[in-house]
């Protein structure tokens, strides 16, 4: 059995340690040679491929396949998902794509399940949305199936703001900071494999640890963990008008996901719940994070 992993990051080689565990073997699709030299640290097969080429190379035929690249910065659209569909050799027999919460657009602050209205505000949220019903679309045509993943705010180890903290970046007044979501990295690995090997055909699951804050809370409760001092905190539209497009578009999409969808059909259980036992495992760098440090 062969599983294909394109976009094979942090998150794609988590899960691909799993699969190997499973007897399962992996390729991996990156970008660059140092990445290539990441994945072969990791017994992962890799494949260098330019995902914005006009034809991307034939990609070898799989079981599964999981598709974790994100769409380009600009546009409405996801050419790089069409490209990688039309360069498959064979159609697999179940895909994961890998969406975003953002394609819920904001929700001001009530809890939601998959059956919420799909009405993205940002641009990221309409380029998956896009994606998500290429998805669906091919594995109609094809007759297989495809399941999709939408994931809030990805932390894990290698992944905590230390940078950004250390810059003394403000954050939102936390009385008015609206609520985000988050999901620890191995956490979301597994959930990709439950829904790979149990996921109903046409579904979408909500992956998040089911314990929303905001996103000064996490913030907050990063520097005590890391040791660093609380940033100066400002009001809500001061910091629109300063932070960057990412972070201002969470602010503007006040949600709170529910993963009941994940957790009562298909028996998924996050390993780290909440934010109290995921923070503490992310401060030391792990198999996968020591595998792409000073990759060349």
């Amino acid at each position: 059995m062969l599983a294909l992993i394109v976009g094979c990051g942090d998150v794609g080689c988590r899960l691909a340690l799993r699969l190997q565990a499973r007897g399962i073997a992996v390729t991996g699709v990156v970008r660059s040679p140092s990445s290539a030299v990441a994945l072969g640290r990791l017994g992962i097969t890799p494949l260098t491929a330019d995902l914005d080429a006009d034809v991307i190379a034939d990609l070898p035929a799989a079981d599964w396949l999981f598709h974790f690249a994100p769409p380009p910065d600009k546009g409405d659209s996801d050419p790089r998902l069409v490209g990688v569909l039309a360069a498959l050799s064979a159609p697999p027999a179940r895909i994961v794509y890998l969406s975003t919460s953002a394609v819920y657009g904001d929700c001001e602050g009530r809890w939601i399940d998959e059956t919420e209205s799909l009405k993205p505000k940002s641009a990221r949220g309409h380029r998956r949305l896009d994606a998500e019903r290429s998805t669906l679309a091919y594995a109609r045509e094809h007759g297989i199936a495809a399941m999709i993943l939408r994931v809030p705010g990805i932390y894990g180890p290698g992944r905590l703001p230390l940078q950004r903290l250390t810059a003394g970046a403000p954050l939102v007044q936390r009385d008015q900071s609206p609520y985000t979501n988050r999901i620890h990295a191995d956490d979301l690995a597994a959930a990709a494999l439950r829904v790979a090997e149990l996921g109903v055909d046409g579904e979408a699951y909500n992956v998040s640890d089911g314990q929303p804050t905001t996103m000064t809370d996490y913030f907050l409760r990063c520097a005590a963990l890391l040791g660093v001092p609380p940033p100066p905190e400002q009001p809500l539209a001061e910091a629109m008008r300063t932070m960057s497009p990412m972070l201002k578009s969470f602010l503007e999409e006040s949600k709170r996901l529910s993963n009941r969808r994940l957790v009562e059909t298909l028996g998924w259980r996050p390993q780290y719940p909440s934010l109290d036992s995921g923070l503490p495992a992310s401060l030391d760098a792990d198999l996968v994070v020591r595998a792409f440090a000073n990759a060349s």
